[in-house]
């Protein structure tokens, strides 16, 4: 292949790859669109701190019989261990807390969605503190329109006219997924995203193995199918499968880039909430959902 060639088929090959990462990480938001509800069933019979805690202890066992099913290290390299400590505190630990307490609050689930559709601008900024990312000027623009409506939507909502303190929660569940994200998204460029997560639940486990056994022994515990469902996708889905299409995701399109798929979840989980809960929601949270929805396809057509 000669030199001109090469330089036409670099190019495609880059677009390819981006193109991959960008559908892998959509498969990730798909999996996460669904946890607000599921969170809300599991809360109906588990308190909201075993919810948030006990589902990083289901998706921590799962992670350890997977890595020792692949004959690979149950831990992460010791050099490594900072960055996977973050996306502990970020993803297994931060945002299940933060955002089940602000449902516990009484934030509905298609607002909840609507607040976390920041979340791609945080982990844009954090891939750029990070990662060493550099979006181009059109990428945040469009980023920081999305983060404009849901800003917007998120006070004309409140009452009062300014943020409630489960909104407070939310936006300290954004951030602790936007460091989560990025750290994994790093990660995962070298190793597996699987194995990624996998790590990130296994040191865990010295804390949410005990803290589960003392929530489950002294909270009020009602057994239902909803509940046991509810608590079973988190723990299987939210905290465990969904990242391994979304580190990877992140890994091949870029942090910044590919993280924008999640401007879709806001939809997504609207869509749940009326199916599953049969929630009802007025003109305005539709048209911040479809705004941020118009702001992926911006920022997917730049490149970074």
């Amino acid at each position: 292949m000669n030199v001109q060639n090469s330089a036409i088929v670099a190019p495609a090959v880059a677009v390819s790859h981006a193109r991959r990462g960008t559908l892998l990480a959509f498969l990730g938001v798909l999996s996460f669109s669904g946890s607000f509800p599921a969170t809300v069933f599991a809360m109906r019979g588990f308190d909201p701190w075993l919810v948030a805690i006990g589902r990083a202890l289901v998706a921590g066992l799962v992670a350890l019989v997977c890595l020792r099913a692949a004959r690979v290290p149950l831990l992460p390299p010791r050099h490594q261990w900072r960055p996977y400590a973050l996306i502990s505190l970020g993803v297994v630990f931060g945002f299940p807390v933060f955002s089940g307490l602000a449902l516990s609050l009484g934030a509905g689930t298609a607002h909840s969605g609507v607040v976390i559709g920041l979340l791609p601008a945080a982990t844009a900024a954090f891939a750029v503190l990070r990662a060493g990312e550099r979006p181009r000027p059109v990428f945040w623009l469009a980023c920081t329109a999305g983060a404009v409506a849901i800003t917007a939507f998120t006070f004309t909502r409140a009452e009062g006219g300014g943020a409630s303190w489960a909104d407070l929660l939310l936006v300290a569940a954004l951030l602790s997924a936007a460091v989560g994200y990025t750290e994994g998204g790093r990660l995962s460029r070298t190793t597996p995203g699987w194995q990624v997560i996998s790590y990130a639940l296994v040191i865990s486990l010295p804390v949410t193995l005990p803290v589960t056994a003392v929530l489950a022994a002294t909270t009020p515990v009602v057994w239902s199918l909803e509940a046991v469902a509810g608590f079973a996708y988190v723990g299987l889905i939210s905290m465990f499968l969904g990242f391994i299409p979304w580190y990877a995701g992140l890994a091949q399109g870029g942090i910044a880039r590919a993280g924008q798929t999640q401007l879709a979840q806001p939809l997504l989980t609207m869509v749940w909430a009326w199916v599953l809960l049969d929630e009802r929601f007025g003109w305005v949270t539709v048209a911040a959902a479809l705004a941020v929805l118009a702001c992926v396809a911006v920022t997917q057509r730049a490149r970074t």
